[in-house]
């Protein structure tokens, strides 16, 4: 099939890259003419490991191409995946100004049927925001077509990201007509007749979907700090309270690890986004407004701890091993160090880091504190 993939970030590329690998003939598109050029010359965007491999050989091979030509892209696929950014506004809400600005293009372009997917973790609704957008540029070009706009969420791990995409737990297919639902059979025709578990529901559930699989996951990191926080008050040992707890088939061991709390590019974003839905339709989330209070607590808890166990730490160095929100990624949103070490600086600590994989984007993000911090080479 002939594939576009709009965005070329962390989940469009991956997403881009692996559907090539399935046999596709995918084009990678993208408004950032570096970005392009650099992907041509085998130059990654981000670090995820394997993606540079995947990548290269898709593109020897012919299936896989870059470019910034919107319309090309539109004019020479047969399913389009919207994969562009959603960063939450000020008020926790995700901005949709870059999914409906490529719906807009598919409007403008599109001649005859195209299944447009929404890859991007959006709130519900959008898919209908986006089925309204590109019918208002096909009236304003007197042009009549039929369309289908599918939800596909991402349920991919950042350093895991190419094993999560070629072995799925299942697929989430939000659809309204038996003809997209085929298409996209045929788009994980390697999944579908390996036997991976197919979801196929409306648009609204699968959108809903994301949210609340990423909010739960949110909720069971908060709920298992503060039973580490219970756990040192009373002599209790928290990694053996995960670990029997895990052991229940009905909970699993997995996100059950005490540390200085979530962060990265979804679960902050996706818990706020989800409590802004439910605030907007009426509703409210107040379990998941809860674990992200104590997440932000959790961060500042790590530097309390610090202190009470040296007391003054006023011209005391102090190792951070490991900046970005998890190993084996560069990514720095929203990772507790961003709040720890500011607070330790502030209370007089001279900072040494290592972390390979995350220095180049933590120097700007850290910036303001840069004579204060060492970046270790090893």
């Amino acid at each position: 099939m002939k594939i576009g993939v709009i965005g070329s970030g962390y989940v469009g590329l991956v997403a881009g890259a692996c559907l090539a690998d399935f046999g596709h003939e995918v084009i990678c598109m993208d408004v950032d003419e570096k970005k392009i050029e650099d992907l041509k010359n085998s130059i990654m965007p981000i670090y995820e490991p394997g993606l540079d491999d995947v990548v290269d050989r898709n593109f020897r091979y012919g299936r896989l191409s870059f470019t910034t030509d919107i319309e090309f892209t539109v004019k020479n696929t047969d399913v389009l995946f919207i994969a562009v950014g959603t960063p939450p506004k000020d008020d926790g809400s995700a901005d949709l100004q870059y999914v409906l600005s490529v719906a807009r293009d598919i409007g403008k372009y599109m001649d005859d049927y195209k299944v447009v997917v929404d890859k991007s973790t959006v709130p519900v609704g959008t898919g209908k925001l986006v089925k309204k957008t590109i019918n208002e540029e096909l009236d304003k070009r007197g042009v009549k077509t039929d369309f289908d706009v599918v939800s596909n969420p991402e349920f991919l791990r950042e350093g895991k990201s190419i094993h999560d995409f070629t072995h799925p737990d299942r697929i989430v297919i939000g659809c309204e007509s038996d003809k997209a639902a085929e298409l996209m059979k045929k788009v994980y025709r390697v999944l579908y007749i390996n036997n991976t578990p197919f979801l196929f529901t409306n648009i609204e559930t699968a959108e809903l979907i994301k949210y609340a699989g990423n909010a739960f996951l949110a909720v069971k990191i908060s709920f298992i700090n503060e039973m580490a926080l219970l756990a040192e008050k009373v002599g209790g040992n928290v990694q053996e309270i995960a670990k029997a707890m895990g052991m229940d088939g009905r909970i699993s061991s997995k996100f059950l690890h005490a540390g200085c709390g979530y962060g990265g590019s979804c679960f902050p974003k996706d818990t706020k986004a989800i409590v802004d839905i439910a605030k907007n339709n009426g509703a409210e989330l107040k379990i998941i407004e809860s674990a992200i209070e104590a997440n932000e607590k959790q961060k500042i808890k790590m530097v309390e701890k610090i202190t009470d166990s040296m007391g003054d730490i006023k011209g005391k160095t102090i190792a951070v091993l490991g900046l970005t929100f998890k190993p084996e990624t560069d990514d720095m949103r929203d990772a507790p160090s961003l709040v720890i070490i500011p607070e330790l600086i502030k209370k007089g600590a001279e900072i040494k880091t290592f972390c390979p994989q995350g220095f180049k984007e933590a120097k700007w993000r850290l910036e303001k504190w840069s004579n204060d911090i060492t970046y270790c080479e090893d």
